[in-house]
């Protein structure tokens, strides 16, 4: 079995890639200056926002924030994993990736998983065509054979042994992948007995777990796929793929609870929700889905669970919505689910409830100000107490800005005043502040997005500057991020950006490299500038370290005596003084 493909190899291929020949042959592109535009092939738009930078070698598009380098590119719009995006990427240029002996790539382990999960689906579906009950319930639902076919539904036999006898050599597999529990006695038995099964797809339509409702009465009604090496429930919604295989454009989806809700829906013309599992709708689901549509409607039952899953569901998208991207929330009459209302009112009556759906900001202002007295000032300020954390977790953008003007116009407290209330950071007291690496994407810190900005289109600056040591462990924002940089770049000979940033796809700071990567720094209009910018901001950013250092020992000297300082402190301070 073939082993990793090499890092070398990797880097090599991404340097050699023209992204403008890539993205061309799949989006037509149109030149504009030094950059090429065109409609984004990731969300519907009129006005061409998306653009592909050859200099940089990176995509990004200003309506939907999708950005990358051409192995992203690959892997967003051909729905392709990694390993298969720099194999896609090889052949087009006509190069045999080569395979590192000993470890396996994480696709060769799973694939045997993927074949197993198949080889059931496709046992459930041919077995739902022999029971007369399944079939019965299911048309007893309201299902045609045509949505039955296009979810994949199938049918789990009443039965112990129906999948170990009839898929006797992928026993491993199937039970690593939760099909089969284990017996205390040795042997296996099926997870899923006497149900219909619901297969969940993955975003290129591979089945990676199920779900299975009960026909009879019975606990649980629903029995979901544990865990495994395929699927995380809080990654994957159930009916995306399916919902984007039936709509070339999507304008909106809906996010429902239930399996039964999505195919219900279906069957009456609104091909465009999704199942978030079970679970409340988490931020990596709620990514997913802006990443198919710019709208989102949160469809919940309107007593009390369903607002508290609401109230979940906000808080998440708070915290990765951007502009462009629109977020509502529709609550069902009371004893109503998606199934049964759609069912009683008919496609229209439930698209009009789906365009007449509360906004975002509407249901937020909404929830807070209810636990608030807002004829007094004790009321507004627990509003403005409530509600700024919330609006400070959510990204730079021009719809952040409205909430908190809106938030200004309900508590009478001016913006900056709002804005500053969980900004402040204790400096004096401590050389560190809070570790958001975003900040030094959305943050005062210019001259630290500046280093980083221009470390990362021009890698060569890494031997141009030296980066103090002190650097990659202290907590400032963006610092680590830079001396981090600097080292890879070193280490691994990078001399192109595109290879730097592909270094860093497994990174938690993966995205916010992406987005610093698409800046423009003022006055770096060419290398040589760009050199003299990125020398002055390291100097800033060393400035500001001591600064800080200096605030702190001397606060501690001051407060706590001459004891309280280490016999290195001391000597640091007396240096800085000198300084």
């Amino acid at each position: 079995m073939a082993g990793r493909i090499p890092q070398s190899f990797i880097d090599d291929l991404v340097a050699r890639t023209d992204i403008v020949e890539i993205i061309n042959a799949r989006v037509p592109l149109k030149r504009k200056g030094k950059e090429y535009m065109a409609c984004c092939p990731f969300h519907n738009e009129k006005t061409p926002s998306f653009t592909v930078s050859e200099a940089k070698q990176f995509y990004h598009c200003f309506g939907c924030g999708a950005h990358g380098t051409a192995l992203g590119f690959l892997m967003e719009y051909d729905n392709l994993e990694f390993v298969d995006a720099v194999e896609e990427l090889a052949s087009i240029y006509n190069l045999e990736v080569p395979r590192e002996q000993g470890a396996q790539t994480r696709r060769d382990d799973k694939q045997p998983l993927f074949d197993a999960l198949a080889q059931a689906n496709t046992l459930y579906q041919q077995q739902l065509k022999q029971s007369d009950r399944a079939v019965a319930y299911l048309k007893q639902r309201g299902l045609t054979g045509e949505i039955a076919r296009h979810y994949q539904l199938g049918y789990a036999p009443d039965g112990w042994d129906f999948l170990t006898s009839k898929l006797s050599g992928k026993t491993r597999e199937l039970a690593a992948t939760g099909m089969l529990v284990k017996k205390d006695s040795g042997g296996f038995y099926d997870r899923f007995r006497d149900r219909i099964m619901f297969p969940i797809t993955n975003r290129r339509g591979k089945v990676i777990g199920f779900g299975g409702r009960i026909l009879d009465k019975g606990e649980p009604k629903y029995l979901n796929s544990p865990e495994n090496a395929l699927f995380h429930k809080g990654l994957e919604v159930y009916g995306l793929f399916e919902a984007k295989k039936a709509n070339r454009e999507l304008q909106r989806i809906v996010v429902v609870e239930g399996y039964m809700d999505v195919v219900a829906l279906a069957q009456f013309g609104i091909r465009y929700a999704v199942a978030s599992l079970g679970t409340a709708t988490t931020k990596e689901q709620i990514q997913g889905i802006f990443r198919a549509t710019q709208q989102i409607v949160f469809c919940y039952d309107g007593d009390q669970a369903g607002r508290k899953a609401a109230w979940r569901a906000l808080q998440n998208t708070l915290e990765v919505i951007r502009d462009g991207q629109h977020a509502r929330f529709l609550f069902l009459p009371d004893g109503e689910d998606p199934d049964s209302l759609v069912r009683k009112e008919g496609r229209e009556a439930f698209e009009t409830r789906l365009d007449k759906a509360t906004s975002l900001s509407d249901f937020l202002f909404e929830q807070l100000m209810r636990q608030c007295d807002m004829a007094t000032l004790e009321g507004r300020a627990k509003l403005a107490e409530l509600c700024t954390p919330m609006l400070n977790k959510m990204p730079d953008s021009l719809f952040r800005d409205m909430l908190f003007d809106k938030l200004s116009e309900h508590t009478h407290v001016a913006v900056d005043k709002l804005r500053g209330k969980t900004a402040q950071t204790s400096a004096v007291q401590k050389t560190t502040v809070t570790p958001d690496i975003a900040a030094a994407h959305s943050g005062k810190s210019s001259a630290t997005r500046d280093a980083i900005t221009l470390l990362l289109q021009y890698p060569g600056f890494a031997n141009d500057c030296d980066i103090p040591d002190a650097f990659g462990s202290c907590d400032i924002q963006g610092y680590t991020l830079l001396s981090r940089l600097v080292n890879t770049i070193k280490q691994a000979c990078i001399t192109s950006p595109q290879v730097l940033v592909e270094h860093w796809r497994n990174e938690p700071d993966f995205d916010i490299v992406n987005k610093l990567l698409q800046r423009t720094v003022q006055g770096a209009d060419d290398i040589a500038t760009a050199r003299s910018v990125y020398i002055d901001s390291v100097r800033a950013m060393q400035k500001k370290y001591n600064d800080l250092r200096f605030e702190y020992l001397q606060n501690k000297l001051q407060t706590q005596g001459q004891g309280s300082l280490s016999e290195t402190e001391m000597q640091e301070y007396k240096t800085l003084i000198s300084h």
